[in-house]
């Protein structure tokens, strides 16, 4: 119990301290160092998946962007059965030609040509 007493002890109880908060300290800064490159080659990988996808999504932008130009919308349908054009469509239909070849004549989507011949059609049978 005399060595607790002794003047020499707090300096050693503080030395060892000392030494102990510096080992303490030195191991901790050696950990956060060991993280710190861990956490930097995943940011690298990382950054490098993120551009190898960038690329590509630009690549397949550009790619669409190409194809997208070379496509034009659809000319815009005529309306087609206008008075005259419906009695000439008739009077073909009535000498025997097709659907098909009055819609190209008249310039008239084939299925308003097929309509118009099966109304008449019916019209006649009704009436008959």
């Amino acid at each position: 119990m005399e060595w607790i007493l002794h003047p020499a002890v707090p300096f050693a109880a503080l030395a060892a301290g000392t030494v102990l908060c510096l080992y303490l300290f030195i191991s901790l800064k050696r950990d956060l160092r060991a993280c710190d490159a861990s956490w930097g080659r995943k940011l690298e990988a990382l950054e490098a998946e993120c551009n190898a996808r960038m690329k590509s999504l630009d690549d397949r932008w550009k790619e669409l962007s190409q194809i997208s130009s070379l496509l034009t919308p659809p000319a815009p349908l005529r309306s087609g059965l206008n008075i005259s054009k419906r009695s000439q469509a008739m009077q073909m239909a009535r000498r025997g030609e097709t659907p098909q070849a009055i819609s190209a004549v008249l310039s008239i989507p084939l299925n308003e040509v097929e309509l118009l011949i099966k109304v008449q059609q019916l019209t006649r049978g009704a009436s008959a």
